[in-house]
């Protein structure tokens, strides 16, 4: 299986993202806490890294600390459509893609699928 790391906490878009990764076949492993992200990254490079940019725990900063740590780690992250200011600053933290809460929730499965397919 994948391994994916996602900065989330909200518990129940959490659940939501851990089922569709089940259904992939792809473990994911999800954080409430940038700390906690940080902790597990430092254990075991991930295929991919997943970010709630509106997670409470300063994610861009997490994104930030990531890039010294695990630079070549592809990173998606996800916030509401119309944060286009949070989003400009995520992609100069670091992030490889921003998208919308709406697309990201659409295209989970393909994204996992991708993170799987790169054994």
């Amino acid at each position: 299986m994948a391994q994916v790391l996602a900065l989330v906490d909200d518990l129940i878009f959490q659940a939501k993202m851990q089922e569709t990764a089940r259904l992939v076949g792809v473990e994911l492993h999800a954080c409430s806490t940038s700390g906690a992200l940080l902790a597990a990254i430092a254990k075991e490079t991930p295929r991919l890294v997943i970010v709630d940019l509106n997670a409470r725990s300063n994610p861009l900063s997490a994104i930030e600390q990531m890039q010294i740590s695990a630079r070549d780690v592809p990173l998606v992250a996800f916030l509401s459509h119309v944060q286009v200011e949070l989003a400009e600053r995520a992609r100069a933290a670091g992030c490889h893609d921003v998208m919308p809460r709406s697309q990201f929730t659409r295209d989970l499965a393909t994204i996992l699928a991708q993170a799987k397919s790169q054994s």
